[in-house]
């Protein structure tokens, strides 16, 4: 209960007050579920957030969604709340049908190659579908050194968040041909990619698919695992 209090209380996942709000949920997460992992799994992670939970229900209807979605390169300065983050990676990749894992974009063979990573102005972060979780991976703000520095692409750098997909062709390889398995997990990107695009429209947010990225520099910023690589960035944050 006090983790859930603690994680509700939180406006923003990238404003300043934001810092010391993850760092208090960070320590009582920490303390709380640190040791449920098992120790045959390391964890990349510096300690970790529980999101709210994600709604069902919304406003804005699926046809109103598609209808007004359209890609936006243009932000504010103002943060996302907790829960709009939550929201925008629970269509990513969250968990709907507990009992099997099923998610939110469909899978070949469920075998579920992705991962989503997120960076904010105060850090890198990881999406972990059960229990609908960040894990803090770093502690700067890397969209500038994503976007490549002030002659690359503005948009990565001004959006609130840029959320990174990538993914783990084995993952696949397991149950389908190599070939399949490749196209496979490239079409599962465009299914998550076009989640995150219109539930950042329902939301009233912006957002825009990055194909043009370099699997290197994505390397550099995000401590990703052997064999997986960058397949998509989305900058999502409110329109300007």
């Amino acid at each position: 209960m006090r983790k859930a209090t603690a994680l509700r209380e939180a406006s923003s996942i990238t404003g300043r007050a934001t810092v010391g709000f993850l760092a208090t949920a960070l320590f009582l997460n920490a303390a709380l579920s640190w040791g449920q992992e098992k120790a045959s799994q390391p964890s990349r992670a510096l300690g970790e957030v529980i999101l709210p939970p994600p709604q069902t229900k919304g406003g804005l209807s699926l046809d109103e969604a598609l209808a007004r979605r359209r890609s936006i390169r243009q932000f504010t300065s103002q943060p996302l709340t907790l829960a709009e983050i939550g929201q925008l990676l629970w269509a990513a990749q969250g968990i709907t049908e507990p009992n099997k894992g099923l998610r939110t974009s469909p899978s070949a063979g469920a075998m579920f190659p992705l991962e989503i990573y997120l960076l904010a102005p105060d850090g890198i972060f990881h999406y972990v579908p059960k229990g609908h979780r960040l894990e803090r991976l770093g502690n700067e703000d890397k969209r500038r050194a994503l976007a490549g520095g002030p002659s690359g692409a503005s948009y990565l750098r001004e959006a609130a968040v840029d959320i990174v997909v990538t993914g783990i062709v084995a993952r696949t390889t397991v149950k389908f041909r190599a070939d399949e398995s490749t196209r496979y997990m490239q079409f599962e990107a465009g299914h998550v990619t076009q989640n995150v695009l219109l539930e950042a429209t329902a939301l009233g947010l912006g957002a825009v698919c990055v194909g043009g990225m370099s699997d290197a520099k994505v390397r550099q910023i995000i401590p990703l695992a052997a064999g997986e690589e960058s397949l998509y960035i989305i900058p999502v944050g409110r329109p300007r």
